[in-house]
């Protein structure tokens, strides 16, 4: 399998930055243009289990509107292509959020992004909350 690309690195890091935009501005029936049709998003950490599906993730999404403990603003950042597996690709990065009363949150996306004609699309995502003492995502090696 040939190496990963400039190109395919570049809009690899804008799909997952655009996944805070969109719910930030809960823009939800854009979420197809970071997640694809059969999704698979592990948000147990937060209590939501693993949730199937791109209209799930999107119903999961609207849901959470109205939670005041919800983030306002969803920020990634160390953005790390790990490496190809077959045709997919496996990217680690780090997530902030801050809430409406001013709290912060720390987790860590673990993500597999798979080519499609629209473009690269995450195909399963791990949210993983970071706790004390390091405890939480996988390390890199």
């Amino acid at each position: 399998m040939p190496d990963i690309t400039t190109e395919d690195r570049a809009a690899i890091h804008e799909v997952i930055a655009l996944h805070g935009h969109l719910v930030d501005d809960r823009e939800w029936d854009r979420l197809g243009e970071v997640f694809a049709e059969d999704v698979v998003f592990d948000v147990t950490d937060y209590g939501y289990g693993i949730v199937r599906g791109l209209q799930a993730v999107q119903d999961l999404a609207r849901g959470n509107q109205g939670d005041e403990g919800a983030p306002l603003g969803h920020h990634v950042t160390n953005v790390v292509v790990l490496g190809r597996d077959g045709a997919t690709v496996r990217v680690r990065s780090k997530a902030l959020t801050v809430t409406a009363t001013g709290t912060c949150g720390s987790a860590v996306y673990e993500d597999v992004l798979a080519p499609e004609a629209r473009g690269w699309r995450i195909s399963s995502r791990r949210a993983v909350a970071r706790q004390r003492g390091g405890e939480g995502a996988e390390s890199l090696g």
